[in-house]
């Protein structure tokens, strides 16, 4: 079952529009959700939330239309926006007690357990807490009412190696029952190929791709030649983003693409590689 359905999603600002964004997440799945910088992303997460007020589209979250049902949607999910930093002169714990009273299921054997994984302690104040441990306190107020559905927009921006990893071990624990989801977008591409089961890759406020992540990366292979070999008539028209390199050129290509008796080299891609020469189309 679909925990989430966006169909359609238009929003236009003055040089930027969102394009008829399309893509649904299933139960039980992580979902990256990438793009270079003004892309989308961010905006169509706020889209899905109406945060910001979308033009046109429809958002499903748990069989409910999220636009008739904001409540009993926001129920289901939790949501962080980079780090907590409301009322940051408060303690903890007495943010803790506001935003509990918001939610019908809020946990706070969950939320405790939550703040000694996390080393939070809830007699210091917001501002006392650095970049990081903000992030992991908005992530704690997210996870303790047994949502279904998170929706994170960078969540691990500003952690260290080791505190990403920590929260990437979350998010798996989180769909081992195959009852939650996890969208979160991110550029660092390490996260993703460590955790995410499914890509959706926004270009231009355009869906490009939306599928499993191996069948993505599997979907693309490196081409490095001379240049002659890649301007051959065999390669010209289906190399993606071109580029010069020490020893010659490198380009993308589709995996079903690829010529029979090609001279150039070709190369497995990874995820990195595959939207760096794609950002360059």
């Amino acid at each position: 079952m679909d925990i989430l359905t966006v169909g359609n999603l238009r929003k236009s600002y003055p040089g930027f529009e969102l394009k008829n964004v399309t893509f649904s997440l299933e139960e039980g799945y992580i979902m990256g959700f990438i793009g270079r910088n003004g892309a989308g992303k961010t905006t169509t997460l706020k889209s899905i939330l109406n945060l910001v007020h979308p033009e046109g589209g429809q958002v499903m979250m748990g069989g409910l239309d999220f636009k008739d049902n904001e409540l009993d949607c926001k129920q289901l999910l939790g949501w962080v926006s980079g780090a907590a930093d409301y009322y940051p002169k408060k303690k903890l714990g007495t943010v803790v007690a506001v935003v509990r009273r918001f939610y019908e299921n809020w946990d706070d054997g969950v939320f405790s357990g939550y703040l000694k994984r996390f080393k939070l302690d809830p007699n210091k104040k917001i501002d006392e807490l650095s970049n990081g441990m903000r992030v992991k306190f908005a992530l704690a107020l997210a996870l303790s009412h047994r949502a279904r559905l998170f929706i994170l927009d960078e969540p691990t921006s500003g952690l260290d190696p080791v505190s990403r990893d920590d929260l990437l071990e979350v998010f798996q624990s989180l769909v081992e029952d195959g009852e939650r989801s996890v969208l979160f977008s991110t550029h660092i591409i390490s996260d993703l190929e460590k955790c995410a089961d499914l890509i959706t890759y926004i270009k231009d406020g355009a869906v490009i791709a939306s599928t499993e992540l191996p069948e993505f990366v599997n979907a693309y292979r490196l081409v490095r030649g001379t240049e002659r070999q890649l301007s051959s008539d065999a390669l010209k028209n289906r190399i993606i983003g071109v580029r010069k390199y020490a020893y010659g050129m490198e380009g993308l290509i589709k995996t079903d693409d690829i010529p029979s008796g090609c001279e150039a080299q070709i190369m497995p891609a990874d995820l990195e590689s595959i939207m760096i020469h794609i950002e360059k189309e």
